[in-house]
């Protein structure tokens, strides 16, 4: 559904915003990394823009730190609608290395609301990519289901008068492919 939403409201092009809220810059290095002609993200539409008002995506690095909690917000309330937010790294997802320290708030989505993630510490150029191409509806997504199934496990690990309780011990394996 909102692959769909994502290609009626952006057909053609996507003007990106670069925002970092106070990460170690990997992730920076990464998306500046997409932006150059060896990747040539502009191919598919996608260019970086200077200023928030020009943006339909918002690329948001770092975890949502107290000091730049309200300039990102500012961001993204400048950016005109439709917009999309997307939260690269581990620290703009889950808030990453700095999640308990007194500065940070956590993942950005405590400050803006965040439609796509993108993981990795940093996440490879390919990986953003891939992700905003996605998210857009340029390529297909190339994941399969994974489907478990319960298994009796026969011999208790630890102690057996600790972890046996009325029921078997259960592990789970996955299922080959049909």
């Amino acid at each position: 559904m909102l692959r769909e939403l994502c290609r009626k409201m952006f057909p053609r092009s996507l003007w990106v915003y670069h925002a970092n809220s106070g990460g170690c810059n990997g992730c920076d290095i990464e998306v500046l990394n997409v932006l150059t002609p060896y990747y040539d993200v502009e191919r598919f539409g996608i260019r970086l823009v200077g200023s928030p008002r020009h943006a339909d995506v918002m690329l948001c690095q770092g975890p949502a730190m107290r000091s730049t909690a309200k300039a990102l917000r500012r961001a993204y309330d400048a950016m005109a609608a439709p917009k999309l937010v997307f939260a690269i790294g581990s620290c703009a997802c889950g808030g990453g290395l700095w999640y308990d320290t007194y500065s940070v708030l956590g993942p950005v989505e405590k400050v803006v609301p965040v439609n796509f993630y993108i993981p990795g510490c940093p996440p490879r150029p390919e990986a953003i990519l891939y992700g905003i191409a996605v998210a857009v509806g340029l390529v297909d997504k190339k994941v399969s289901p994974v489907k478990l199934k319960q298994l009796e496990f026969p011999i208790p690990r630890y102690h057996p008068e600790d972890l046996r309780t009325e029921g078997e011990m259960v592990v789970y394996q996955k299922q080959e492919r049909v």
